[in-house]
C-alpha cells in the first residue's frame, strides 16, 4: 500500500510541474534558445561559405564576388585551370588560364613539406600559439633564425 501511495504522489507531482507557468516558460524559452542556435550556426556557414570540399579532381583555386548574386571563380580541374563566371542564373565559362594560380595548400608542415591532417595541424598551431604565450622569446628566437637563414 506504501509503495502505491509513493507512486501516485510522483505522478501528481510530475502532472503539477507540466501545468506549472514557470516550468511551461522555461521549456519554451529552452526550445527558443535551441532554434536560435541552429539559426546562428546556418546563417554563419552562408556568411563565411562553409561547404564540404571534397578531395577529388576538381578544386576552386580562387573566388571573388562582383555583385549581389555574382562571382568569378578561378576552378583547377586536372591540371588545368579555368575562369568562370557566376551567377543566380547561369554559370559561363569565361577562358582558360594559360599560367596556372598558384594554390596555398593548408595544412602543411614548414620544415619537411608533408601533409597533415585537419586536427593535426591544429595540433601543431595551438602548441605554436601556447609556446609563443608561455614564453614570448620563442617567437623572437624563430624570427631571428628566420632572418639568418634568408
Amino acid at each position: 500500500m506504501l509503495p502505491l501511495a509513493f507512486s501516485q504522489l510522483a505522478v501528481a507531482q510530475s502532472t503539477q510541474s507540466i501545468t506549472n507557468p514557470t516550468s511551461v516558460l522555461s521549456i519554451f524559452l529552452s526550445l527558443l534558445v535551441v532554434v536560435a542556435v541552429i539559426f546562428a550556426l546556418a546563417y554563419i556557414m552562408r556568411r563565411f561559405n562553409v561547404t564540404a570540399m571534397g578531395s577529388g579532381q576538381m578544386k576552386v583555386a580562387a573566388s571573388m564576388v562582383v555583385g549581389t548574386k555574382e562571382k568569378i571563380m578561378v576552378i583547377q580541374v586536372g591540371d588545368e585551370q579555368h575562369l568562370i563566371g557566376i551567377t543566380s542564373h547561369n554559370i559561363s565559362h569565361l577562358s582558360k588560364l594559360d599560367k596556372n594560380l598558384d594554390i596555398p595548400v593548408k595544412g602543411m608542415v614548414r620544415a619537411t613539406g608533408d601533409k597533415l591532417s585537419s586536427a593535426d595541424a591544429f595540433k601543431q598551431k595551438l602548441v605554436e600559439a601556447m609556446a609563443g604565450k608561455l614564453n614570448p622569446n620563442i617567437e623572437k628566437k624563430n624570427t631571428k633564425e628566420g632572418a639568418k637563414d634568408a
